[in-house]
C-alpha cells in the first residue's frame, strides 16, 4: 500500500490552488465598459423588477389607486382655503368643511348651468334633429346616391336584425356598465372620505407614512415630499385655471361668434371635459359641432369642426407644455411625452395623472440632487413634538377652563 507522503499533498493542494495574481489577471482580461455595463445591468433588473411589481399592484388595486389619486390631487386644489382659515387662527375644521362645500357648490352650479341651458334647447334640438335626418334622406335620394325609400328601409331593418342577433352581448355589455357605475359609485364615495380625511389630517399621514423608513431617511425624503406636494398643486391650479378655462372660452366665444345654439352649455361642457385628456376634447367637441350641423347646417359644423381642432391643437401642443411645463418645472417634451406614455399604458387615467406624476418625480430628483434638507434634523421626531406640546396646551386649557366654571359655580 503506497501511502503519499502529507509534503507532496500539500505540495500537490498549493499547485492546483489558483494564485491570486492569476485571478486578478482574468478579471481584467474583460474591457473596463464591459465590468462597468455587468455591475449597472444587474442593478438596472432589479430596479426594473421592482417598477414592474409596482404596476401590477396598482392595475390589481386600480379601483382603490385611482379614488386616491384624484382625492390627492383635490386635496392640491383646496388646501390653499384651510391654510387661509389655519393663518388667521380660526379653526381647522371649519376651513375643510369650506372647502368641500365649495367644492360641491362649484359641481352643482356647472351642472345646474348645463341642465338649464339643455333644457331651455332640448325640445328644439330633437325637432331640429328630426328636420336635419329627414333632410339628409332627401338628401340621399338624390344623386349622387340615388337611394329610394326601399333601400332606406331595408338598411333600416338590417340595422335592427342585426342588433337583434346580437342582443346578448348588448345585454352583457348593460350589465358591464351596471357594475362599472357601481364601481364608479363606489370610487367617488372613496373619493371624498379620502378628501375629507387629507384635508383634516394629511400632515399626520404623511409623517406616519414617513415613520416607517429609517430615521436617516426622513428628512431627505420629508423635503422631497414636500417639493412634489408643491409641485402638484401647481399643476393643478394651472390646469383648471388656465387649460380648462382656455378650452371653453375658445370654443364656447366661437360657437357664440357662428350663432351657433347653446354657447353656455358648450363652454361648460368644454370646462368639464378638458379635465379627461384626448376623451373629453373628442367628446365635447363632437358635441359642439354635432349642435352647429343641427341648427346651422354642415357649413357651420365644419367651421365648428376645425374651430375645435384648432383649439386643442394649440391648448395641447403649444400652451399646455409650455405653460405646465414652466409652471411644474417640467420640460415641454416631457410633458407630452408623459401623456403619450400614460395613455399608452393606464388608458384615460393615465393620462389624467401622467403629468403630475412626472411633475413630482422631477421635484423630488431636484430635491435629492441638490440635498435641500437638513441632514441633523429628524422631521418625523420633531412633528410628534409638536403634536405633544400642543395636547398639553389643549389639556391645561380644558383644565383651566374646568376650574373656571368651578369657581363660577361656587
Amino acid at each position: 500500500m503506497n501511502e503519499q507522503s502529507p509534503g507532496r499533498a500539500s505540495e500537490r493542494a498549493l499547485t492546483s490552488a489558483p494564485e491570486p495574481e492569476e485571478t486578478e489577471n482574468a478579471a481584467q482580461e474583460l474591457p473596463l465598459g464591459v465590468r462597468v455595463a455587468a455591475a449597472w445591468s444587474w442593478r438596472l433588473i432589479v430596479i426594473a423588477l421592482a417598477i414592474g411589481a409596482l404596476v401590477w399592484l396598482i392595475v390589481v388595486l386600480h379601483n382603490v389607486v385611482i379614488p386616491l389619486v384624484i382625492a390627492i390631487l383635490l386635496t392640491a386644489l383646496l388646501h390653499p382655503i384651510v391654510t387661509f382659515f389655519e393663518r388667521r387662527g380660526w379653526p381647522r375644521g371649519l376651513g375643510v368643511l369650506t372647502a368641500i362645500l365649495a367644492l360641491f357648490a362649484a359641481i352643482a352650479l356647472l351642472v345646474m348651468l348645463i341642465v338649464t341651458q339643455l333644457r331651455s334647447g332640448l325640445g328644439d334640438l330633437g325637432m331640429r334633429s328630426m328636420e336635419a335626418w329627414h333632410d339628409f334622406l332627401s338628401w340621399a335620394e338624390q344623386p349622387p346616391l340615388s337611394l329610394d325609400s326601399t333601400q332606406l328601409a331595408e338598411y333600416g331593418r338590417q340595422i335592427m336584425d342585426t342588433i337583434g342577433s346580437h342582443q346578448s352581448e348588448i345585454l352583457s355589455g348593460a350589465l358591464t356598465f351596471t357594475t362599472t357605475a357601481g364601481h364608479v359609485l363606489t370610487g367617488m364615495l372613496l373619493v371624498l372620505f379620502s378628501l375629507i380625511f387629507l384635508l383634516i389630517d394629511g400632515k399626520r399621514v404623511w409623517y406616519w407614512v414617513l415613520g416607517f423608513l429609517p430615521k436617516r431617511a426622513h428628512a431627505a425624503v420629508d423635503s422631497a415630499g414636500v417639493a412634489a406636494w408643491v409641485s402638484v398643486g401647481q399643476y393643478v391650479r394651472v390646469q383648471i385655471f388656465f387649460v380648462a378655462v382656455i378650452n371653453a372660452i375658445g370654443i364656447g366665444l366661437g360657437a357664440f361668434v357662428m350663432g351657433v345654439p347653446l354657447p353656455l352649455a358648450i363652454a361648460i361642457l368644454v370646462f368639464l371635459g378638458s379635465f379627461i385628456p384626448y376623451l373629453g376634447a373628442i367628446a365635447t367637441g363632437a358635441v359642439a359641432v354635432f349642435i352647429a350641423l343641427i341648427y346651422n347646417g354642415p357649413v357651420s359644423a365644419i367651421v365648428m369642426l376645425i374651430l375645435v381642432i384648432l383649439v386643442h391643437q394649440i391648448e395641447g401642443h403649444v400652451l399646455q407644455p409650455l405653460v405646465i411645463g414652466h409652471a411644474v418645472s417640467v420640460h415641454p417634451l416631457a410633458v407630452v411625452l408623459a401623456v403619450a406614455a400614460g395613455l399608452m399604458l393606464g388608458g384615460i387615467a393615465g393620462a389624467l395623472f401622467a403629468v403630475p406624476l412626472a411633475a413630482a418625480l422631477s421635484a423630488m430628483v431636484d430635491t435629492i440632487n441638490e440635498r435641500r434638507w437638513d441632514p441633523t434634523s429628524d422631521p418625523v421626531a420633531d412633528y410628534l413634538k409638536r403634536q405633544k406640546v400642543q395636547r398639553a396646551a389643549k389639556h391645561r386649557a380644558r383644565n383651566a377652563a374646568r376650574m373656571e366654571r368651578r369657581g363660577g359655580t361656587a
